[in-house]
């Protein structure tokens, strides 16, 4: 959306004459293409250097990274980056309650609370003037995925044959093969190269690129099972097979997908032909 689609008309706050305009830098990806390109700084979160605005942004980048909301990137560069205008423009209470139910999980998943900085009554009323919520109108407009959700890590199998894993085939409807591997970041935290291709999906679940976009969502969400599966820096090959049920999506196996792995592709193989008792 463009920015310009959350605003309600009421009077702003003035920004006075101590903040300067400024480019939204390359590390904040997450403010990228949300319809400008300049910020105000000091933010409204009280940095006032872009160094700071770099290093205490960077954690609530990997939540934007998740899109818990619809509108999490926008609720959060409203206040790490501020759009350029001749008033500050607040994220409305209702914007971030919503951003708070949906995501809060998340972050308690990465075992972080909902910090006391966000906490949303801090924020005007939607009569006032800031970016509301569209969250109806998304839905509308958007087809809304089912959502993965912090889950108990399933243990990786290392030992098992084709005709075990056409067993478990039956009872989930999807999976996933990933390659996974750590970045290296500047800040020493830790991110992953996600690549997805889905090997099966059942009839009416999603499309190909849905269930990419969801599993990418799954691994970033439930990161301590992303890290386990990525003890080095070293490419690591997994096989994720699991559920979409009102709603929510569970990964239930995963599987070691060694090179020359044979059970394995032998099971993707003939699963195309393979009937369910």
């Amino acid at each position: 959306f463009a920015l310009s689609g959350f605003l309600r008309v009421a009077t702003g706050f003035d920004i006075g004459l101590s903040t300067k305009c400024v480019v939204i830098p390359k590390e904040m990806d997450m403010c990228h293409k949300i319809g400008y390109s300049e910020m105000r700084l000091p933010n409204l979160m009280g940095h006032r250097s872009m160094a700071e605005v770099i290093l205490k942004s960077t954690a609530w980048q990997r939540l934007a990274h998740t899109d818990c909301h619809p509108h999490v990137r926008t609720f959060l560069c409203s206040l790490f980056a501020p759009v350029c205008l001749d008033t500050f423009i607040h994220p409305c209470r209702s914007m971030c309650v919503a951003v708070h139910d949906s995501c809060a999980p998340v972050l308690a998943c990465h075992g972080h609370p909902w910090p006391d900085s966000l906490d949303c009554d801090r924020f005007p009323a939607d009569e006032d003037m800031c970016l509301a919520s569209l969250t109806k109108e998304y839905k509308y407009l958007h087809k809304v995925l089912p959502k993965p959700t912090c889950q108990t890590c399933p243990a990786v199998e290392e030992f098992f044959t084709h005709k075990r894993v056409l067993e478990v085939f039956c009872r989930n409807n999807f999976a996933v093969k990933v390659k996974l591997s750590k970045k290296r970041t500047v800040f020493g935290d830790q991110e992953y190269n996600i690549e997805c291709q889905v090997e099966f999906i059942t009839q009416g679940s999603l499309l190909t690129y849905e269930t990419q976009s969801v599993i990418q969502q799954w691994l970033l969400i439930n990161e301590n099972c992303t890290q386990r599966m990525t003890p080095t820096h070293r490419p690591m090959v997994y096989l994720l097979v699991g559920n979409i049920e009102g709603g929510v999506v569970l990964v239930n196996r995963v599987y070691h997908w060694q090179r020359r792995d044979s059970q394995l592709s032998l099971a993707t193989q003939r699963w195309r032909y393979h009937k369910c008792l």
